[in-house]
């Protein structure tokens, strides 16, 4: 039996310890995983209703669950384009399309490719000469270039192969990513397949699920290669998935810890030299080649030390070969002979050290944490800010997602009938999709969305042609109410007061007041960036053991109409749909201001002005004066306003 010593079991237990109280524990890792997962849900169920031939991918330690606050880890979010297929061998080759054979010969560099057009109508290699986007090389292959990332339609800082875009407050920077994607496993990994390690792992079921993901090819070439131009690293990032979501808690912990100690020891001085890609590897060649058993609780500072060990000898030979590519190494030119004996230092002492070293990492608070553990002093716990994070961002990304539906629907050649007929396709999708596990939470999510704004355009053109709403329309909006606290319902609202039902709309108001918890619901808007201030104390204690459902009792987005539902809003808002000029058109990009030809409001303000209305025609001077006065309160004190301009603009029209 393998035997602990008795300081190496302590510091190990009080250490698993602090990494749980800082979030790596079963629970969030499994919650981060979901949210994230279910993210990449509902970005495919709307490429699936923009009729884009695209899969998306949300990778990286968000996903993973492999992360903490301070780590800051960012996403890679994979767009992978279906419409060129990548063959490996001649007899996959697809008649009618524009097949791409994937090159890996001894002239290539290990983990990389070359894309040779072939034609659509025989499987021959393509005719021709070189172009923008094609290179013929001295044997006559046609072969794509690699700066296809370029031809993305996004405002974003580019960073070789991807885009970037930074996060708002409390959400993660993000890495865009453009692929291709080929359905077989790459020729390079095929002997990994049949290779097994000292630890059995990863079992020969796991291999056989990495061997059906094939691969992804990213528009980048190898540092220095004679090809740079038109080589294309291949990505296993769907295998290297399967392999994390099968570690234990010791060896996402070890993970975590040896990307805390490069953020802390080596990054400030010698900046993405060790990078966490790096880290995972070393993680999965340990893993690979010791017993099973080694992997527990009471034994993390060995583990770590055993993972440290490896990177060590990595840099010593400069060599860290990719787990699945092992002709790939991931530090060739990464470290210069200036850097390395202080990265080797650095690294020996903390070896070295026994775990003293972990005392000096101000990360997440990490050496103050574990001092306190050995007194046995409270620390707190950082659960309910990682869940109140993971749960705003669902919301945000929920309602980013209807941008993008919103963006196709505000098309200024969508009349207001095709509109119609466009979301009742949505709708017609969602429901007869015959979705599973996430995919079908993720439609449940969506689904009342697009019956909302259906039922609101509908009911929009109702009004102008009957001053009237019908059953169809109103049945829609019933449909969608529970998308969040308020918003949906204020479209209702909204309709009711058009239609001059003055006293059913006061009902639907004073239900959406009394849902309106003040201490608990947090605005939600992603229109554009802002600096967003913490969250409300009362939505931090529920998020910790509340999930995606809980979102329309704890949130309320802000409410938006398209020109199309034009005749749902009052007249005092209607003028925000035409804010903006040609001038201002010149220098924004549609994609991410397209709200500004929008009517938007902000859920609490608009309830406020709504019920002032309301009351006006009521005659009721005292509730109106009273909900004047809390406009004016939600407009000086909200501190998460997306719209506060337009929340004074009503309220000028109320003064």
């Amino acid at each position: 039996m393998y035997q602990v010593p008795d300081y190496n079991q302590t510091v190990s237990m009080k250490l698993s310890e602090v990494l749980a109280d800082i979030g790596v524990d079963e629970r969030i890792v499994m919650k981060r995983r979901r949210t994230w997962l279910l993210m990449e849900s509902i970005q495919n169920i709307t490429l699936q209703q923009l009729n884009r031939n695209d899969s998306a991918y949300i990778f990286g330690s968000q996903s993973e669950g492999t992360t903490t606050i301070d780590l800051q880890s960012d996403l890679d979010h994979i767009y992978c384009n279906k419409d060129l297929p990548i063959i490996q061998d001649w007899s996959d080759w697809i008649p009618g399309v524009n097949n791409l054979l994937m090159i890996q010969d001894n002239s290539i560099s290990p983990g990389y490719c070359l894309l040779q057009r072939l034609r659509s109508d025989a499987p021959l290699p393509e005719d021709g000469e070189s172009n923008q986007y094609l290179f013929k090389d001295r044997t006559g292959k046609l072969l794509l270039k690699n700066f296809i990332v370029s031809l993305l339609n996004i405002n974003l800082e580019i960073h070789g192969p991807a885009g970037f875009q930074q996060g708002q407050q409390g959400l993660s920077d993000i890495d865009f990513v453009y692929a291709l994607h080929c359905t077989t496993w790459p020729q390079q990994a095929r002997q990994w397949l049949d290779q097994q390690g000292e630890g059995q792992w990863p079992s020969a079921e796991m291999k056989q699920y990495c061997s059906r993901t094939g691969c992804f090819v990213v528009g980048v070439g190898c540092r220095g290669s004679e090809h740079e131009q038109v080589e294309w690293r291949i990505s296993t990032s769907l295998a290297e998935r399967c392999l994390m979501f099968n570690l234990n808690i010791i060896q996402i912990r070890c993970y975590v810890l040896m990307k805390i100690i490069s953020k802390t020891f080596i990054n400030p001085l010698f900046k993405d030299v060790i990078t966490s890609f790096m880290c995972k590897t070393v993680l999965f060649h340990c893993i690979s080649n010791t017993h099973n058993n080694i992997w527990r609780e009471n034994n993390l500072l060995s583990c770590l030390s055993l993972c440290l060990y490896l990177l060590y000898n990595n840099i010593i030979y400069e060599n860290c070969p990719h787990f699945i590519i092992t002709g790939n190494n991931l530090m060739r030119g990464k470290i210069s002979p200036a850097v390395k004996p202080y990265i080797l230092e650095i690294l020996s002492n903390i070896i070295n050290s026994a775990g003293v070293a972990i005392l000096g990492i101000k990360c997440d608070d990490l050496g103050s944490r574990l001092q306190h553990k050995f007194y046995n002093l409270c620390t707190i716990k950082t659960s309910d800010i990682i869940s109140e994070s993971l749960l705003f961002s669902l919301a945000v990304h929920i309602y980013m997602t209807l941008k993008k539906i919103n963006h196709h629907l505000k098309d200024s050649t969508c009349s207001p009938n095709e509109a119609v007929e466009i979301l009742k396709n949505y709708v017609s999708k969602t429901i007869n999709c015959q979705y599973e596990g996430l995919d079908k939470t993720a439609s449940h999510l969506l689904l009342p969305w697009y019956c909302t704004t259906l039922g609101s355009v509908l009911a929009s053109l109702n009004i102008y042609h009957y001053n009237t709403v019908s059953a169809d329309a109103l049945k829609l909006i019933s449909l969608g109410l529970n998308t969040d606290v308020a918003s949906s319902k204020l479209k209702l609202a909204s309709i009711l007061y058009c239609v001059q039902e003055i006293q059913k709309a006061d009902t639907v108001l004073s239900e959406i007041e009394r849902r309106y918890d003040l201490q608990i619901v947090e605005p939600v808007c992603s229109c554009y960036q802002f600096e967003r201030e913490l969250s409300r104390q009362g939505f931090f204690d529920l998020c910790d053991n509340h999930n995606e459902e809980d979102l329309q009792y704890i949130t309320a987005s802000c409410v938006r109409y398209l020109q199309c539902e034009i005749h749902c809003v009052p007249t005092e808002l209607r003028y925000e749909m035409f804010r903006s000029t040609q001038e201002d058109r010149m220098f924004r990009t549609e994609e991410d201001n397209n709200w500004m030809d929008c009517a938007v409001v902000d859920s609490l303000p608009y309830l406020y002005f709504l019920q002032y209305k309301v009351h006006s025609h009521l005659g009721r001077h005292d509730q109106k004066q009273a909900v004047l006065f809390k406009l004016i309160r939600t407009i000086k004190e909200e501190p998460n306003l997306g719209h506060r301009e337009t929340a004074l603009n009503l309220l000028g029209k109320c003064i």
